[in-house]
C-alpha cells in the first residue's frame, strides 16, 4: 500500500515539473509528503529486515529460504534502477544550463528598448502637435472654445480634448469627456510642470496587466497637455491649459506588454535555475528511493509468497504437537503445496470438533451458572437461601436493600442471628413448618404471607417496613426465601382511603354545621333582653362558644374536602421567580417573626404549572418553615430564618423551588412518612398540608424530596424540594436528570 502511495505521488510530482503554476503550487508539498513516504519505506524495509534476522537466528524452518529469494529479487529490481539514476543525473545536471542563452536575455532588451522608443516618440509627437493646436485657442474666448477643440479633436484623431482654466476647472470639451459629470482632471503638479515646459505627455494603461481570467484593463492612451497664453483679453490674461488624449495602436501595446511579460518570465527563470536544477535532481534521487525500497519490499513479499507454505505447515505440526488444536492458516493457492495446508487444516478441524464438544458442556453449565447469578444481583426483589435449620446459604443484593441489614456479612449463620430481624426470622421459619404439612395435604409448591418489620432508627422511633414474602423448597433440603418491600404501596393505598374517609367525613359533617349555627345564633336573638343578667352572660358566652368551634370544624372540613377533591392542574406557562415575589408581599418583615429571605435565580424560564395550585403549594411550605423556625427559636433562644430558593439545573431543563427553614428538623420515620394525611408533628396540625403539597406535585409531573439539613453532623433545619419542568418541555412526567443529586446542595 506505501508502495502505491510513492507511486502516485510520484506521478504528481512528475506533473508539477511539466506545469509551471501546478509546480509553483504544490511541488514542496509534494516533495515532503514524498520524502515521508521514502522514510516510511526505510522503517518498514527496516523492520523486515529485522524480523527476517530475528528468524534466521531462532533457526525457524523456512527462513534461509526467505533471505535468499528476497536478495535475488532485490538486485534484481536495485540494479537497473541506479543505470537509470546515473545517466539521468548527468542529462539534468547539463540540460538545465542550455536553457538559458545570452542571445536570448539580449532579444529580449533590445525588445524592449524598442518598445520604449516607439512609444516616447508617439509622446513626443502627440506633445508637439498639443502645443501647435494650443496657438488656436490664444484669441478664443470661453464660450466659443468648444468648436474649436472638436476642430482639434479631428486633426489630431484624438478621442478626447478638454481645456481647463488655471484652476483646474473644466471650461470646454470634446470627445468622451462630454459625457462625464466629472472628467478626470490635471493633478497640481502636472500643472507647474506645463508651466515650467510649456507642454508634457505620458502614457497611460501600460503598466496594467490583465490578470489570466480577470478583467481586461483600459486601452492604452498618450495624453499630452499643452500651456495656452491669452492674447487680446485685456482683463482676463490667467493661462489654460489644453489636455489631449489619444490612444496607442492595439499591435504596439499587444507587442510592448508580450516582450514585457516575457522578459520578466525570463528574468525570474535565470534568478531559480540552481534552484531547478536542485529540484530536478531532488526529485531524480527521491525516484530512485522510491523504487528501490519498493524493489526491496516487493521481493520480500514474492519471497514470503513463495516459503509461506512451508512455514505454515511447519508451525502446524508443533501447534499440534504442543497440543494446540485451533485451526490453521489455510492457502488458497492451486499447487501442491496449498493443497497439503488445506489437508492439515481439516485433520487439525477434526481433532478440534472432538475436544470442543467435551468443553461446551462445561461452557453452557458455567454460563447458566453466571446467568443466574447476574439476574439475582439485579432483582429488586430480596432473594435468601436458607438451611433447613434456618442458616443463610446465599443472599443478593436485593435481600440487603429490602431488610437493611448486611445479610452478606451473615452467610453462614442463623438468619436469626442477624440484628433486628430475629422475629422476622421466627415468622418464617413458622411460614416454611406450616408449609410442609399444607403441602403434603394440599399439594402446594410454594407459600406467601406479609410481615411488617420495626427497625430503630437513630431517634430511637420505630421505622416501619412492610414486606410480602414467598418461600418454596430446593433440591438438596435448601430452602428459598423471595420478598419485596411494599411500603410505597401500603402508603399509596393508606393515602387513597384517608382521601376517600375525608371525602365522607367532609360530606358527613359539613352538612349539620350551618344548621346548628343559625340555631344557636337565632336562640341568642330571640331570648336576648328576657332573661336575667346572669342568664344573659351564660347565652352569649355558650353561643360564642358553639359558633367559634362550628368555624373550626368549618376549616377542618374544608381542609378535608381540599385533600380529598383537589381539582386537576391546568399547566401553563408560570413566572416562578414573579410567583414567589407575589406571595412574599404577603409576608412583611415588620410583622414576621422569622425573617424571610429569597434567594431566586434570574436565569429561571417560565414553568409548567397551576399559577393558583403553586401558590398553595408555596403557602403551605413557608407557613410549615416559620412554624417550625418559632418553636425552634422558642426552645434555643437563637432566632432562625427562611429560605426560598429557585434554582436553574445544569442541564437547563429543570427548575427547582427550595424552601429551608432552621428549625429542629424531621425525625426519621416522619421522613418516610411526611406526605401521608394526617402525620405530623404540630401540637395543632391537621396533617393534611404536606399531603396536598405532594398531591399538587404529582400532578405537576414535579418531584419533591424532603430532608433534613445537616451542618457537622448536627441537624440545623429541614428543607423541602420541588423540581418542575419548563414551560417549553414535553408534556407529562419527565426524567429529573438533576434530581439525582442530594437536594442538600
Amino acid at each position: 500500500m506505501v508502495t502505491a502511495i510513492g507511486l502516485v505521488l510520484m506521478f504528481l510530482l512528475a506533473q508539477a515539473t511539466n506545469n509551471r503554476a501546478f509546480y509553483e503550487r504544490n511541488y514542496e508539498r509534494l516533495l515532503g509528503i514524498n520524502v515521508v513516504v521514502a522514510v516510511v519505506l526505510v522503517l518498514v524495509i527496516g523492520w523486515v529486515a529485522y524480523r527476517l534476522l530475528s528468524r534466521l537466528r531462532q533457526g525457524k524452518f523456512g527462513s534461509r529460504l526467505l533471505v535468499k529469494l528476497a536478495a535475488i529479487f532485490a538486485l534484481v529490481g536495485v540494479v537497473p534502477g541506479v543505470l537509470v539514476y546515473v545517466v539521468s543525473y548527468q542529462f539534468v545536471a547539463r540540460s538545465i544550463e542550455s536553457w538559458f542563452d545570452v542571445k536570448v536575455e539580449g532579444a529580449l532588451d533590445a525588445g524592449l528598448n524598442l518598445g520604449r522608443a516607439t512609444l516616447d516618440s508617439l509622446s513626443e509627437d502627440l506633445m508637439n502637435k498639443t502645443k501647435a493646436s494650443g496657438a488656436q485657442l490664444a484669441n478664443v474666448s470661453d464660450a466659443g472654445a468648444g468648436l474649436v477643440l472638436e476642430r482639434i479633436r479631428d486633426q489630431l484623431g484624438a478621442t478626447d480634448v478638454v481645456l481647463w482654466s488655471s484652476s483646474g476647472q473644466l471650461i470646454a470639451g470634446a470627445g468622451a469627456s462630454r459625457f462625464q459629470l466629472s472628467p478626470e482632471r490635471p493633478t497640481s503638479q502636472q500643472l507647474r510642470q506645463v508651466r515650467a515646459d510649456r507642454a508634457i505627455a505620458h502614457i497611460e494603461g501600460l503598466d496594467e496587466i490583465p490578470a489570466p481570467g480577470g478583467a481586461a484593463p483600459p486601452p492604452a492612451s498618450v495624453r499630452a497637455i499643452a500651456l495656452v497664453q491669452r492674447q487680446g483679453f485685456e482683463f482676463n490674461t490667467e493661462p489654460r491649459f489644453l489636455q489631449v488624449t489619444q490612444p496607442l495602436p492595439p499591435a504596439v501595446v499587444a507587442n510592448a506588454l508580450a516582450v514585457q511579460e516575457a522578459n520578466r518570465e525570463y528574468q525570474e527563470r535565470a534568478l531559480a535555475r540552481e534552484g531547478l536544477r536542485r529540484m530536478y535532481i531532488g526529485t531524480l534521487t527521491l525516484t530512485l528511493f522510491l523504487a528501490v525500497f519498493g524493489a526491496v519490499l516487493l521481493a520480500v513479499l514474492f519471497g514470503n509468497q513463495l516459503a509461506r507454505p512451508l512455514l505454515v505447515l511447519a508451525d502446524g505440526v508443533r501447534q499440534v504437537a504442543g497440543g494446540d488444536l485451533r485451526p490453521t492458516v489455510v492457502l488458497q493457492g492451486k499447487d501442491e503445496l496449498g493443497g497439503l495446508t488445506r489437508s492439515f487444516a481439516v485433520m487439525t478441524q477434526q481433532l478440534a470438533e472432538a475436544r470442543g464438544a467435551v468443553e461446551k458442556t462445561m461452557g453452557e453449565l458455567d454460563a447458566a451458572r453466571s446467568n443466574l447469578q447476574t439476574i439475582l444481583d439485579n432483582l429488586t426483589s430480596g432473594v435468601i437461601v436458607l438451611h433447613a435449620d434456618g442458616v443463610i446459604a446465599s443472599t443478593n443484593p436485593g435481600a440487603t436493600r429490602v431488610l437493611r441489614a448486611p445479610l452478606a456479612a451473615y452467610e453462614g449463620q442463623r438468619l436469626s442471628d442477624v440484628p433486628g430481624l430475629s422475629d422476622f426470622a421466627q415468622g418464617v421459619q413458622q411460614q416454611f413448618d406450616d408449609f410442609e404439612v399444607e403441602r403434603l395435604q394440599h399439594g402446594l409448591d410454594h407459600w406467601q404471607h406479609a410481615f411488617e418489620l420495626h427497625a430503630a432508627g437513630d431517634a430511637m422511633v420505630e421505622d416501619t417496613i412492610n414486606i410480602v414474602a414467598r418461600g418454596a423448597e430446593l433440591p438438596g433440603a435448601t430452602r428459598l426465601l423471595v420478598f419485596d418491600d411494599i411500603s410505597e404501596i401500603v402508603s399509596a393505598q393508606r393515602a387513597q382511603a384517608w382521601g376517600e374517609v375525608a371525602r365522607r367525613l367532609a360530606h358527613e359533617i359539613k352538612n349539620p354545621l350551618t344548621p346548628i349555627q343559625l340555631s344557636a345564633e337565632r336562640l341568642e336573638m330571640k331570648l336576648s333582653g328576657k332573661v336575667a343578667a346572669p342568664e344573659q352572660t351564660v347565652l352569649t358566652k355558650s353561643v360564642k362558644t358553639i359558633v367559634d368551634q362550628v368555624d373550626a370544624m368549618k376549616r377542618l372540613v374544608n381542609e378535608f374536602r381540599d385533600y380529598a377533591r383537589l381539582p386537576a392542574a391546568d399547566l401553563k406557562a408560570v413566572d416562578i421567580n414573579a410567583l414567589v415575589t407575589d406571595i412574599l408581599h404577603l409576608y412583611p418583615a415588620e410583622n414576621a417573626s422569622v425573617a424571610l429571605r429569597p434567594e431566586l435565580d434570574e436565569r429561571c424560564p417560565p414553568i409548567r404549572a397551576d399559577a393558583q395550585q403553586i401558590r398553595q403549594v408555596i403557602h403551605n411550605l413557608l407557613q410549615n418553615a416559620q412554624d417550625a423556625a418559632e418553636v425552634n427559636a422558642g426552645r434555643t433562644g437563637h432566632a432562625g430564618e427562611v429560605v426560598i430558593r429557585t434554582r436553574l439545573a445544569e442541564s437547563g431543563q429543570r427548575v427547582r423551588l427550595t424552601v429551608q427553614d432552621s428549625g429542629a428538623g424531621f425525625a426519621e420515620h416522619i421522613l418516610k412518612r411526611a406526605f401521608e394525611p394526617y402525620v405530623t408533628t404540630k401540637a395543632k396540625g391537621t396533617g393534611l398540608g404536606l399531603a396536598v403539597v405532594k398531591k399538587i406535585a404529582d400532578e405537576h409531573g414535579a418531584r419533591i424530596e424532603l430532608s433534613n439539613r445537616v451542618v457537622d453532623g448536627a441537624v440545623v433545619g429541614a428543607q423541602v424540594s420541588l423540581s418542575f419542568a419548563l414551560a417549553g418541555g414535553p408534556q407529562g412526567a419527565v426524567t429529573h436528570t438533576e434530581d439525582s443529586k442530594s437536594s442538600a446542595t
